[in-house]
Formats: C-alpha cells, structure tokens, sequence
C-alpha cells in the first residue's frame, strides 16, 4: 500500500493550554501591509539597514572560516563562545564575570528562558504601562497574571510598583523594565527614578528584569547607570547585538547572579543546544579592538537626524490637531497620542490609503490599553519619506477627525 492509499481518517490534535494564549505578533501583521508598493512605514522595529557593517563582517567571516572554521561549524558549548563572553563583561558598566553571561539567540530567547525559569502558572508579573509587545508574548505561553504598573515620561511609579508587589506566596515574581529609550514609547528612565526603583524593589525583595537593547542609542547623551549595576544580586539584564550590528545574526546575552544563571543555562540547553557558533565567532572578531566605539556614533548620528526630522515634520504638520508627542533622547521611536475620540486602529486602514503606516498602541498595554496611542520608528525611512509620510498621516488624521 502506497502512503497515499492510507485512510485518512480525521486526526484530533489537542493543543496545550499555553498554545490557547499564544496570538500573532501584531506588528509583524502590520508589517505585511506595508510590503505593498508606495507605502511609507513608521511600523516597524527594524534598525536602518545603512548600520549594518558589511565590509567588517565580510572579512570576520574568511578569517573565522580560514583560521576556525571547524570549530566555528561544529556544537558548542550552551554559554556561548568564550571570547564573546569576555567581551561583553568588559563592556558593561559594573564588574561582571564572564561566567554570568549567557549568550541567547537574540534577547528574545532571553525573555522566553526568564519566562520559562521564574514563571508558573498564576505567578504575577509586573509591566511597565505600556510595555514591550515581545515581553509579553514571551511570558503569556507560561500562563502568568501580568500586571501593569503605572508608568509617566520619567518610568515606574515607585508607590504603584509598591501597591501592586504583593506578599509572601503572592508576591510578583519580577518586575520586568525596558530603562533606556523604551518600546513602544521611547521615553528614559530618569537617574532620580532609577535611585528610587532599585532601592524600593530591594526593599521589597523584587527582583528586576532589565532590558537593555536600545541603551547605546543615545543622541548626545549617555543614559544614566542600569539597573542591575546597582544591584547586580537583585537584577537579570539582558542585552543584543541586533541594533548596533546586525537582527540577522540573533546574538544576545543575558547577565544573571550565581543563584539564577544555572537554570537560565539549562533551559538554554532544553531549547537550542547552543546559539550559532560561527555567528558568536564573527562578531568577536569584529568587534576587538574597538569597533563598537568606532561604528555605533554613526549609528547614532544616522538616528538623530531622522528623529529631529521625524519631530519637525510633526510640529509642522499636525499643527491644530491637538495630536501629542515626545521627544525622545535616542533609540529607534517615538510615541504619539491622538486627539479625544479617535482610534489609532480604526485610523490604520485611512493611513494605509494615503501611504503611510504605523503601529497602534493599545498591542503595548496588558491591561486597560489607551486606544488614542500610537508608535512611529524614524530609524528605517529616510528624511524625505519622513517629511512625505507624516503630512499623509496628518492628513488622514484631519478627515477621520472631522468624520
């Protein structure tokens, strides 16, 4: 009997709970929408591909392969390459041992390994409001209680953080925090709120998930000291290449205390083995000697012009609208809130129609999601496009208003 001969009789899959609460991710749905031809997008999370070190990869590649390849291309261990651990001890700003660093597969693997060692079913968990939409579809499949904690232009509310920590077996499992240059919002933590949230989650024994993709995306100023330097035992930071080389690589870490780190490696191993060996080689080679302090100003000098044009056009365009936005001090986005009345869902489909896309903020909130919000990235369009995009969503803004 050929397979195809085989009955086919209705086969029942019974999916896992956790299954039942996984959804798509709605910016990558939005990002569909903007592969039509014309279309303007502030939707997307994706560093300028201008950044990308090309020439610099290109090479760390033929000598990996000439002096390593081998061993580039073999298993290897689940902490990561050696040399890249080091390396990103040195870089951070606090004394770190290499042992405590864990290379993920992108910072996203970090979230989902947090989530898969911290997090049982009902634990509670604490958010910024609003939050990053990868956090929380990183700790939803653990069937958490996500709780948001209210959040202003500075970060957390220390007195709500307080309110909502919890007690003894119901005590929140962890605070998780994006301080620098925030998704969705942009905004940074101040040096007085930061004092103030350490010494506070201390206090009450809460640990402190720190993430920190976007903190060398500063403007002209760098962002005050992280979290977790201030108390190394309290926090797990987390940390990527992806914005200052290269998303297409997926290399993050992940620096976590002696108490934590084993089992973070071991759910590491459950769920890749290792991450890619040659791609931890190359970026080794590639950024010895300096390179990061060479090639991430441009980065940033690239980001600022885009931003201030990206803020220009808006002052210059949406005059009269009584549209509000920030202005951020770095990173990738920037948030703005919409008149009384309106939706930034319903208002999508009309700017998709004049050429120009964004993402709507209420993905961002766990809880009671603010539906005039939405985030505009500057890093990907050029100041033309910027210029062209945001008199069309000025546009549509004017005629879904008045509708």
């Amino acid at each position: 009997m050929k397979p195809n001969d085989l009955p086919h009789p209705t086969t029942a899959w019974t999916l896992a709970r956790r299954a039942e609460r996984m959804n798509p991710s709605v910016i990558r749905e939005i990002l569909k929408v903007t592969e039509k031809p014309g279309i303007i997008s502030f939707a997307g999370g994706l560093p300028s591909p201008k950044t990308f070190p090309v020439s610099a990869f290109g090479e760390a590649c033929a000598k990996v392969l000439r002096e390593d390849g081998q061993a580039a291309l073999q298993y290897a261990a689940s902490e990561g390459y050696a040399p890249l651990r080091e390396a990103v001890a040195a870089q951070l700003p606090w004394a770190v041992d290499p042992a405590q660093v864990l290379i993920t597969t992108g910072s996203q693997q970090g979230l989902d390994l947090v989530a898969k060692v911290l997090v049982d079913t009902g634990s509670r968990v604490l958010v910024e409001t609003p939050t990053y939409l990868g956090a929380l579809q990183a700790f939803t499949p653990m069937e958490p209680t996500i709780e948001a904690v209210a959040s202003d232009a500075e970060g957390i509310d220390v007195d709500d953080l307080e309110r909502l920590c919890g007690q003894g077996a119901d005590r929140a499992r962890f605070l998780y925090v994006l301080p620098n240059f925030q998704n969705p919002t942009g905004r940074s933590m101040s040096e007085a709120r930061r004092a103030a949230l350490v010494e506070r989650a201390a206090a009450l024994g809460l640990p402190i998930v720190e993430d920190n993709p976007y903190g060398d995306l500063w403007f002209d100023t760098p962002p005050p000291l992280p979290l977790t330097a201030r108390n190394p035992q309290g926090g797990i930071y987390l940390g990527s290449f992806s914005k200052v080389l290269a998303p297409g690589l997926r290399l993050g870490f992940i620096v976590a205390p002696p108490s934590v780190f084993p089992k973070l490696l071991q759910a590491k191993q459950a769920a890749d083995l290792h991450s890619p060996g040659f791609n931890q080689r190359m970026v080794a080679e590639v950024i010895k000697d300096g390179f990061l302090d060479r090639h991430v100003p441009t980065i940033r000098a690239l980001y600022k012009s885009q931003c201030a044009a990206m803020l220009g056009s808006l002052t210059e365009h949406m005059s009269g609208l009584d549209v509000q936005w920030n202005s951020p001090d770095g990173g990738m986005f920037l948030w703005v809130r919409l008149p009384a009345g309106m939706s930034a869902i319903d208002l999508l489909p009309h700017a998709v129609d004049k050429g120009v896309a964004f993402v709507p903020g209420a993905a961002f909130y766990a809880s009671e999601p603010d539906a005039r919000t939405l985030r505009l990235s500057f890093v990907t369009a050029s100041v033309e496009q910027i210029r062209i995009g945001i008199a069309a969503l000025a546009q549509a803004i004017r005629e879904q208003h008045k509708g």
